[in-house]
């Protein structure tokens, strides 16, 4: 009961922004709401996005066409609306920065411009074991350029002594900003740096990094980078990803090869129908399609949940959030790096049985964690609303379950 009452006393002291958001039922234990340790996966729903949404359905039904132009928030320069906080979010400039599809059709708009094989420079460096959607897109890129996936696409674990190998043949490095397993936060400016010292072109999935950590894209010369929405963003399954080109390239778009579209031209020049493309000198020239409104709210609402709290602050309690956990798990059953500086608010377990694990966390405590076959439980105690005894709830289940096992 004392460990329970400092977790109580804690979430005093330190509350975060849990009634903003919508909290599952508990599917088990003792407690009416989930502890959910799943934003790493899916963030929870702010209970602001059902009245952004309904308000563009509204729109669309009183006002038809002229929505585009007409309203609050008109569907034309929508798009615009979430330019500026999403830069904010990842350390970039507004004209670097594009929220448009999802994360794996950003990556593959990216590398037709930059990943460029010539000669010998043909490969991609990825981490090992990286997220088999990234896996599936860098082979289809090589045997796009008629190469070898398997001879092209090396996997490392160290990437600054496969860079001392292959640099001179190394075309692109692509590696998660946040290991989607283990949830430790790489060295994303050190590793861009070296990867450009030896010619290579540095992208970044930032799919576990954006909202999770601070970025400074921008500072750190990135070359580009996208992530998705739904996960530490809260925006919902399926949600519009975003998009990073630096502005050394951003300026130039015409310069580099694209797909283009619809949304690809400059918006001044847009209706006036003409068979060429007119990139801008920003990020928007990476566009192709407009803007699915309905699905671009939810964005919204989220960027202005960040945009309100901050990310300093948030990384601040993320830090406190997972010092906590940890010191309440198992060490033994931990792989996640303890030194703050190479996590983010993941903090996974090695176990026998992974799927069991969280199965018998959800219906048997009312633990929402999720896991990565065949041995990883991965627990995210989000800044934004998770809480101490939400941690101390998911230290006790895992004791109770493992000691069990």
């Amino acid at each position: 009961m004392l460990a329970e009452q400092d977790a109580r006393r804690r979430d005093r002291e330190d509350p975060g922004h849990r009634d903003l958001f919508h909290i599952p039922p508990a599917e088990g234990g003792r407690y009416p709401e989930a502890a959910y340790l799943a934003g790493n996966s899916l963030g929870l729903q702010p209970k602001a996005t059902r009245a952004d949404v309904l308000a563009e359905l509204d729109a669309w039904a009183t006002r038809g066409v002229a929505g585009h132009l007409d309203g609050e928030h008109p569907w034309l320069p929508y798009h615009e609306e979430l330019r500026e906080p999403a830069a904010r979010l990842v350390g970039a400039l507004p004209t670097e920065t594009v929220v448009m599809n999802s994360l794996t059709v950003n990556l593959h708009l990216l590398m037709v411009s930059f990943y460029r094989p010539r000669g010998d420079r043909t490969r991609i460096v990825v981490e090992e074991g990286l997220f088999p959607s990234d896996s599936y897109a860098v082979r289809s890129q090589a045997r796009f350029h008629g190469l070898d996936p398997d001879q092209t696409v090396i996997q490392t674990v160290d990437v600054r002594e496969t860079l001392a190998a292959y640099g001179d043949r190394t075309a692109l490095v692509l590696l998660g900003g946040v290991d989607y397993r283990t949830g430790e936060l790489r060295d994303i400016p050190g590793i861009t740096a070296l990867g450009q010292e030896v010619g290579a072109v540095v992208g970044w999935d930032l799919a576990h990094a954006t909202g999770n950590v601070p970025l400074r894209l921008h500072d750190w010369g990135v070359d580009f980078a996208a992530w998705c929405s739904y996960k530490y963003l809260n925006s919902g399954p399926g949600a519009v990803a975003g998009a990073f080109v630096h502005e050394r390239h951003a300026s130039s778009p015409a310069g580099l090869p694209r797909f283009e579209g619809w949304w690809s031209t400059d918006p001044v020049t847009r209706f006036r129908m003409e068979p060429v493309a007119r990139p801008p000198a920003t990020a928007d020239a990476w566009q192709v399609s407009n803007p699915p409104i309905l699905a671009m709210a939810p964005v919204r609402t989220s960027l202005s949940i960040f945009d309100k709290v901050g990310m300093v602050a948030l990384r601040e309690r993320s830090l406190r959030l997972t010092g906590y956990l940890m010191d309440l798990l198992d060490p033994r059953l931990v792989v996640t790096p303890r030194e703050p500086g190479r996590r983010g608010c993941q903090v996974s377990l090695r176990v026998p049985d992974a799927a069991g694990l969280t199965k018998a966390l959800r219906y048997g405590h009312g633990v929402v964690a999720d896991e990565r076959e065949p041995d990883i439980v991965r627990l995210a105690p989000v800044p934004l609303y998770s809480t101490y005894h939400d941690c101390w709830r998911v230290a006790e289940a895992v004791a109770a379950e493992v000691g069990r096992a």
